[in-house]
């Protein structure tokens, strides 16, 4: 699996009087076509494409503007002060290529590989030592100038603790041939030597490898495979509080509430800075990072200057495992340890205040996390770099991942007429990409649906009244009809009937109401639907229209049904046959509006809600969630057990034994930021109500991120962002491997194989005699998905009826009603008795 994660910065970041200009995304792909696969013919010729550090956008007059954190990079630029830098080889002769210069801070001297007499083959390898442990984040890499000769291509990245050991590489994959900077990030972690590999030339022009400077990113405050620790039982003591002028005691920082404070001494004679606070766990545990969330009511004390350091006796305190500066804002803030201590006491020392504003510290809460249980909470594989910023994503046959942003990889804006796509291989890791425009479509903020024949229809958007059809089995795009009416966050499912069912999407458009239409996959035409306003199914989000239709929760049942479900509170029945018809289903149980959330269909007839928040932005998320049955046309929904954190725009994925896992998310959802984000995975057991910790993650999932299950039973988190010169983008993903896939060392467990008897294509309503190896005690269809805006009205799971055949065989039965197994492509997992899934085998049920 390649492994990247980009920071996309296209400003300059000054740091120790260097000025590093970061890419708008670690893989930057060009804009050529896809590797071995030829553009589409055009109706007509097409401006040339544009290079991305060339393009800019346009912003829409409805679209939300980057917040001024949002421009802030989370990882500091590490001093390279004391660094040196060797190399497996280097021109002498011909010039002055040596290692050393990629650390002189001066562009224009170059490491190069050995050209000169015989070259030095492939592959060619830099280390950096920076000669002390340090937590690095990401390498970032910028080419030499005035020529392209020695650009990476492919290339990896490793990490050691002493020059000797190197394990597997943190990072790997295939960097564009252009000029820009790039960031090339991993799960972060503490090491003393970084290498470079060049495992080839990224034009083919040569044997080559070279660079200009090579920069280290220090802790991102993002640990990943983590998880937090009981406080059960803890105590908290502080060098100095404040008791008389109000409660600012060390123990409110484990009371859960951040609205209790610890303060240092203020009253009479302020203490001096330092400060401290010591943690006593009263057990020995494995401890990795350290969270500190600031007070909610003031600025006045937030921590700056910091460092961490643990003892097994309270007494004796070792050298530091962390340290630091905090930026002076109310975001939480992580400090992760060069390496995991087992340790009883931990304790957190401020020696200065981050805004200085006084010789004060305070804080509100503080956590300590651990290495994470892979059987218990599942594990993180490396981080894949995309050439693009995945806001929609769609599973496809051939362990395939299709992904796409807009008219550019890194920003929104206008109507351009062509969209930036790339495919993941989940085999090799390796992403690919090209610029769609024989569609005339910009699929920016789109409705999806997956069809019956498992081509992905997309609609609306940035070209809003554009319809553009995908086809997996010839890899190429087209364009169908255009809507009726022109849309944007607009919502979609496929009819029981085969035809898919849009309403919707004031973002784009103009203004009134964006009433119901259905597509006919026989006559490629929209057919309106009067009797469908889309009124009745808006939430009252403050800011009008245009936000209150968006991104609606769709849920398709028998005879061309729907069941409107949210985000607004009220649901609502939809038929979709001659003028259509929508009529109230009730109020989902006791619940606001929750735009933002989404809801996911984890059983025949059952759903569950997550999250939202009453309004698009700018206001508080939700921990709650709800679970919505059908039965005919009744409705009932009632609440289930609460996420342990409010989340909008976060993503959830069913997964094949049932449960539910969610991924990211924000407290206090705000397009393009990455303050107050989720970074606990959570669990939700439908036979117990509950959700449960999974390992954390090492990127924030906010605004335009996705979360799609995989055939292998995992699931890809990836996305957020598309904000253009920001720090936001994230341009990458990482495939989550659930627990019930790993043993507590972190080794698969044995798991079903489906053998044979499963054809490409089987009709509603038949048995299927299907051959596995290893022991099965059930079968269940998941169908292939797409998400974008944290919504995904594909995703559905049908339990299956099976009966043993034979020695090594099972009947297993299709349900006849299109309105539970809904028309379209599955992938058929078998299940043993613990729930362990096989890797699917792919069915188009139609």
């Amino acid at each position: 699996m390649q492994s990247r994660r980009f920071l996309a910065l296209t400003r300059a970041l000054r740091r120790s009087s260097l000025l590093i200009a970061f890419s708008l995304g670690s893989l930057l792909v060009g804009l050529t076509p896809w590797l071995g696969v030829a553009s589409p013919a055009r109706p007509s010729p097409k401006p040339a494409p544009v290079p991305f550090d060339q393009q800019t956008a346009v912003d829409s007059p409805h679209h939300p503007i980057a917040p001024a954190n949002a421009m802030e990079p989370t990882a500091p630029v590490l001093d390279r002060a004391g660094w040196t830098a060797t190399a497996s080889d280097e021109e002498t002769a011909g010039e002055n290529g040596r290692a050393a210069n990629v650390l002189d801070g001066n562009t224009a001297t170059i490491w190069h590989s050995k050209w000169s007499g015989t070259p030095a083959p492939l592959p060619h390898s830099i280390t950096i030592d920076m000669h002390r442990t340090a937590v690095v984040s990401a390498l970032v890499y910028l080419p030499r100038t005035g020529s392209a000769n020695g650009r990476p291509g492919e290339y990896g990245i490793s990490l050691s603790t002493d020059g000797q050991n190197w394990g597997s590489p943190v990072a790997t994959g295939t960097l564009a041939d252009d000029a820009s900077a790039k960031t090339l990030g991993f799960a972060p972690q503490g090491a003393q030597f970084v290498r470079l590999t060049g495992l080839t030339e990224a034009g083919g022009r040569g044997p080559w490898t070279s660079a200009a400077e090579i920069n280290l990113l220090g802790d991102p405050g993002t640990p990943a495979a983590t998880v937090d620790l009981s406080r059960a039982g803890w105590t908290a003591t502080a060098s100095d509080e404040e008791t008389t002028g109000e409660n600012g005691r060390a123990a409110n920082v484990l009371d859960g509430n951040t609205a209790t404070i610890w303060h240092s001494k203020w009253s009479g004679t302020p203490a001096p800075l330092p400060h401290s606070i010591t943690i006593d766990m009263h057990r020995t545990a494995a401890v990795s990072a350290l969270v500190y969330r600031p007070r909610s009511d003031g600025a006045n004390g937030r921590a700056g200057a910091y460092t961490v350091t643990t003892s097994a006796d309270g007494t004796t305190f070792g050298a530091p495992v962390a340290s630091g500066t905090w930026r002076d804002d109310d975001t939480a803030k992580t400090a992760t340890f060069t390496r995991t201590e087992n340790t009883r006491y931990v304790r957190l020392t401020v020696t200065g205040e981050a805004g200085g504003r006084g010789p004060w510290t305070s804080a509100g809460e503080i956590r300590l996390s651990g290495p994470a249980d892979p059987a218990v909470h599942g594990s993180w594989d490396r981080i894949t770099g995309f050439p693009l910023v995945p806001v929609a994503t769609a599973v496809l046959p051939g362990d395939k991942l299709l992904a796409w942003s807009a008219y550019a990889v890194d920003r929104f804006g206008g109507s351009n007429g062509y969209t930036q796509t790339a495919i993941l291989d989940l085999k090799s890791g390796k992403v690919t990409q090209r610029r769609i425009d024989n569609t005339g479509h910009d699929m920016f903020c789109p409705g999806i649906v997956m069809l019956a024949d498992g081509r992905v229809l997309v609609t609306g958007g940035s070209n809003a009244e554009k319809a553009s059809i995908y086809d997996p089995a010839t890899d190429a795009w087209s364009a169908t009809t255009s809507m009726n009416i022109a849309r944007g966050y607009q919502a979609m499912t496929l009819l029981s009937t085969g035809e898919a069912f849009v309403l919707g999407g004031s973002w784009s458009g103009a203004g009134g109401d964006k009433a119901g239409e259905v597509w006919s996959p026989d006559t490629r035409t929209w057919r309106k639907l009067p009797g469908v306003p889309a009124a009745p199914a808006q939430t009252a989000d403050p800011a009008g229209p245009y936000r209150s239709d968006n991104h609606m929760w769709l849920h398709a049942t028998s005879g061309g049904k729907v069941l409107q479900l949210g985000p607004s509170k009220q649901m609502n029945w939809i038929t979709t046959g001659g003028n259509g018809s929508i009529t109230a289903a009730g109020n989902r149980s006791d619940s606001p509006d929750a735009m933002t959330g989404n809801a996911v269909a984890y059983d025949i007839g059952k759903l569950l809600t997550l999250g939202g928040s009453p309004a698009y932005e700018k206001t508080p998320a939700t921990r709650l969630a709800y679970t919505v049955g059908i039965s005919g046309n009744q409705v009932r929904s009632a609440r289930t057990g609460d996420m342990e954190h409010a989340r909008g725009f976060s993503n959830s994925v069913v997964l094949p034994d049932g449960k539910v896992a969610v991924f990211g998310g924000q407290a206090y959802p705000v397009p393009f930021s990455d303050a107050t984000s989720v970074l606990t995975p959570e669990l939700w057991d439908p036979a117990t109500g509950a959700f449960t910790p999974l390992a954390t993650m090492a990127i924030p999932r906010n605004y335009h991120s996705v979360a799609n299950l995989l055939p292998d039973g995992r699931i890809f988190s990836g996305g957020g962002g598309l904000c253009g010169d920001c720090a936001t983008n994230h341009a990458d993903g990482a495939v989550f491997t659930p627990p019930y896939l790993l043993n507590a060392d972190g080794s698969p467990k044995p798991r079903p194989v489906i053998s044979g008897g499963v054809p490409p294509r089987a009709a509603p309503g038949a048995s299927l005699t299907v051959s596995t190896e290893g022991q099965v005690a059930s079968f269940v269809l998941m169908r292939a998905a797409a998400a974008t805006h944290s919504t995904d009205n594909d995703q559905r799971r049908v339990p299956l009826v099976s009966a043993v055949a034979g020695n090594g065989t099972y009947t297993v039965s299709i349900p006849l009603d299109t309105g539970v197994v809904v028309p379209g492509t599955y992938m058929l997992f078998a299940l043993d008795a613990q729930g362990v899934p096989s890797t699917a085998k792919f069915v188009t049920v139609a």
